[in-house]
């Protein structure tokens, strides 16, 4: 057979294969590979790695925002410690407790729990510097007791846990970090309050049901990141700044990213005195009296979030009131439903002016709802993927 004949049939051949890979049913076509923009910029960090469970502590490269990336926590003299004992003794507490592992170990301690529990804490938990409590891999509730305390610490990460019903408790002694002895007040039922604290990283917790706040950043506390956290069925949500009079306030930045808010979140999604606040791509199912609030000439840079204001009663975002400091507030690409509208003041963007260890890209408004739906604590074990 000649070879233009041979050419001829290879490409008829050619031809009627593409032809039928065109018109096959999509079930004889290779089909495209998964792909992971249902991860927010934090997420896809870790949650594609199949050792997730293994290699725990490639989560503290994955923050962004004020906080920066966490690696101060991890590396050279790294303990590894379980929680193995749900009890607590607030002045002795015993190895293999909460306790025992985030006040008494000193230097960089990675904090894991056996097994599902459930710590009532008789007094606050006052959390040392450079310890990451991380509840990857067991269903961890801190409840119907105290919560956290992050006094004067730094380079701490929260991860993983379900605060809720915490309650306010007689004053009473407790151990401190450096196996000193604190007194505590009568506590306010807040489940993490932070009292100048700096470089804390707060991700994918769920809050619900205090007796007073579920956050707050208060007395100077600075490089803060509050992101995926999962806020419902709540009054008085979130706090940054301690009072109108504390003018070291100024200095706090906080970014508030990928979080869920809701339902039956009433107000303080934060409420912000003295200080910045990049409160970006965010899920807001309503309110209440009002979703963000301020005094004291904050500045608050609200982008690409979505809000869904309530079927009756406020539908304006923000509140600021009339006989308080306006501050700047500018909302950039966010989104609005259900008649939700947002007050801007002062002048200018107020950009966060993140360096190269904070830096994240701010994704699109209508993508806020897919970027937030792994909000709160994760279900997952020490065998699988989160």
């Amino acid at each position: 057979m000649a070879r233009s004949s041979l050419n001829r049939i290879l490409l008829h051949i050619i031809v009627l294969s593409v032809f039928l890979f065109v018109l096959a049913p999509p079930s004889l076509a290779r089909r495209p590979r998964r792909r992971t923009t249902n991860f927010n910029t934090i997420d896809r960090c870790w949650r594609r790695n199949r050792n997730c469970s293994i290699n725990r502590q490639q989560l503290a490269t994955c923050s962004v925002g004020f906080a920066g990336k966490m690696t101060n926590n991890i590396g050279k003299g790294l303990t590894h410690y379980t929680v193995t004992d749900p009890s607590d003794d607030p002045m002795n507490p015993r190895f293999g407790t909460l306790r025992y592992g985030a006040t008494k170990i000193g230097g960089k301690v990675w904090i894991t729990f056996q097994r599902d529990m459930h710590i009532k804490l008789q007094r606050k938990l006052m959390v040392s510097s450079f310890t990451t409590i991380d509840g990857r891999g067991a269903n961890i509730h801190i409840a119907d007791g105290a919560g956290f305390l992050l006094n004067q610490v730094h380079n701490v990460i929260i991860h993983g846990l379900h605060f809720h019903h915490l309650r306010s408790l007689a004053p009473g002694s407790v151990i401190a970090p450096g196996s000193t002895v604190a007194q505590i007040q009568q506590t306010d039922g807040d489940a993490i309050r932070l009292v100048g604290a700096s470089k804390v990283w707060i991700d994918h917790n769920t809050l619900n049901g205090g007796q007073d706040g579920l956050l707050d950043v208060t007395v100077g506390s600075t490089d803060i990141t509050i992101s995926n956290n999962w806020f419902k069925d709540h009054d008085k949500v979130m706090l940054l700044g301690h009072d109108d009079g504390f003018v070291q306030d100024r200095n706090m930045r906080v970014t508030i990213v990928f979080n869920r808010f809701g339902p039956n979140c009433n107000q303080r999604m934060p409420r912000i005195r003295h200080g910045y606040a990049h409160i970006a791509n965010n899920f807001y199912q309503g309110w209440g009296d009002y979703a963000i609030g301020g005094t004291m000439n904050p500045t608050v840079r609200s982008e690409a979030n979505l809000f869904i204001a309530p079927k009756t009663g406020n539908k304006e975002v923000t509140w600021k009131p009339g006989n308080s400091r306006l501050g700047n507030w500018r909302s950039v690409h966010d989104m609005f439903l259900n008649g939700a509208h947002f007050s801007q003041t002062g002048k200018g963007i107020a950009r966060p002016h993140y360096n190269r260890q904070q830096r994240f890209r701010v994704a699109r408004a209508r993508d806020v709802r897919l970027l937030t739906r792994s909000a709160g604590a994760l279900r997952c074990s020490n065998r699988s993927r989160c």
